[in-house]
C-alpha cells in the first residue's frame, strides 16, 4: 500500500508532515509513501528511508487562496499532485493539512464522487469526556446548502465508518437539532428525521449541541452550515478554556506549585480531549480515501491520519459504501435519492 502525503500543506509544514510520515514508515514497514512538495525543504528533514519517495514541486495552495480557482490554476500544487497520485492508482489514499476547500475541490475534480452520492461530506472524529469514545461528525462544512436526502446518505456512510474503523457494534446515529423531540427544528431537520427513522441504521433521534461532548451517539449527522458553526464553537471554547487555565494557573508561585501537583491529572484531561488521537477528517463520498488533517496539526496528528488511511484501505470502506449505495435490495435508499 502506498499513500500520497501533501508535505507543504498546513501551518507546520513541511516539518510536522515529514516527522509524522517518518514515524509511520517505521511503525508500518508494509506501507510506502510519496511526500509531495519542495525537495530542497523536505530532504534535510528526511533521513534515508527506502519506503519514502519525494515527488518534487515548489507550487502550493495557500490557506487564503480561493479553493476552486486555486485548484484549476495551480495544477502543479502539492495538494493537487497528491490527489492525482490517487486518481492515477499509484497511491491508495491522499492526506493533506492544507486548504480545506481546495482539498475538497481537488478530490471532486480528481478522484470524483461515488456514483449515487450527491454531495460529499467533511467528517472529523471529535473527542468526548469518555476516554477513547469519540464521535464522527458530518457534515462540518463541505456543503453550506444541504438536502434531507444528503443527510440520509451521511448517516449511511457514517454508520459504515463507525462500524469498520471505530469498531462500534450497531453504531448509534443522532441528528443534530435544537431539541430532542421529533417535531423540533426546521423543515430540513424534520424531513431528515423522517428519512433517518425509516433507514436501516440505529437512529436514536435528535441530539442537542450541548450534549455532543457527553457522547450520546457514535455518529452525529448535521447540515454543513450548522455542523461548521458547532465545530467552530467547540474549537473556540476549548482554546479559550486552555488560555484561561494557563493565565490562572501560571499567575503566582502558589498556583504554579499547585499546577505541578496536579500535572498528571491535567495532562490526562488534555490527552482525553486531544483531537489528534482520532486522525483527520475524511472527505466522505469520494471514490477513494482523501483525508484532511487540521491545519495546525503536529506530527502526532499526521501519524494518526496515516493509521486512519491504512485502516480505510484495508477495510475497503469506500468499496462498502459504494456497494451499499448500489445494492438493489436497499429499496428504501433508491426511493429516497
Amino acid at each position: 500500500m502506498k499513500l500520497a502525503i501533501d508535505a507543504m500543506g498546513g501551518d507546520n509544514a513541511p516539518g510536522a508532515i515529514v516527522e509524522g510520515t517518518v514515524r509511520a514508515a517505521e511503525a508500518f514497514p508494509d506501507l510506502e509513501f510519496i511526500l509531495v512538495g519542495d525537495r530542497a525543504r523536505i530532504e534535510p528533514l528526511l533521513s534515508e528511508h527506502r519506503h519514502i519517495d519525494i515527488l518534487h514541486t515548489t507550487e502550493k495552495i495557500e490557506g487564503t487562496d480561493a479553493p476552486v480557482k486555486a485548484v484549476r490554476s495551480k495544477k502543479q500544487a502539492s495538494m493537487v499532485l497528491a490527489v492525482q497520485e490517487v486518481r492515477e492508482k499509484r497511491c491508495a489514499a491522499a492526506i493533506s493539512a492544507g486548504n480545506t476547500g481546495a482539498l475538497m475541490a481537488s478530490g471532486l475534480f480528481g478522484v470524483g464522487r461515488i456514483k449515487g452520492i450527491d454531495r460529499p461530506a467533511l467528517a472529523p472524529t471529535l473527542p468526548t469526556i469518555h476516554e477513547n469514545k469519540g464521535f464522527l461528525f458530518l457534515d462540518v462544512g463541505a456543503n453550506a446548502e444541504t438536502k434531507p436526502e444528503n443527510m440520509l446518505q451521511y448517516a449511511l456512510m457514517g454508520s459504515i465508518y463507525a462500524e469498520k474503523i471505530m469498531h462500534r457494534s450497531n453504531p448509534r446515529i443522532g441528528l443534530l437539532n435544537i431539541g430532542e423531540e421529533p417535531g423540533k427544528g426546521n423543515e430540513l431537520t424534520k424531513k431528515a428525521y423522517q428519512l433517518l427513522s425509516e433507514a436501516p441504521v440505529n437512529f436514536i433521534g435528535n441530539v442537542e449541541s450541548r450534549e455532543l461532548l457527553q457522547g450520546p451517539a457514535d455518529v452525529i449527522v448535521a447540515d454543513g452550515f450548522s455542523g461548521n458553526l458547532v465545530l467552530k464553537s467547540i474549537e473556540g471554547t476549548a482554546m479559550s478554556l486552555i488560555n484561561l487555565l494557563k493565565e490562572t494557573l501560571g499567575g503566582s508561585l502558589y498556583t504554579k506549585v499547585l499546577t505541578g501537583l496536579m500535572y498528571g491529572k491535567l495532562k490526562s484531561i488534555k490527552n482525553r480531549m486531544d483531537y489528534s488521537a482520532y486522525g483527520g477528517a475524511l472527505l466522505f463520498g469520494l471514490s477513494a480515501p482523501v483525508i484532511k488533517v487540521h491545519g495546525a496539526a503536529k506530527s502526532e496528528a499526521v501519524f494518526t491520519a496515516i493509521k486512519q488511511a491504512k485502516l480505510l484501505v484495508e477495510e475497503d470502506v469506500v468499496g462498502i459504501i459504494e456497494e451499499t449505495i448500489h445494492d438493489k435490495d436497499h429499496t428504501w435508499l433508491n426511493s429516497k435519492v
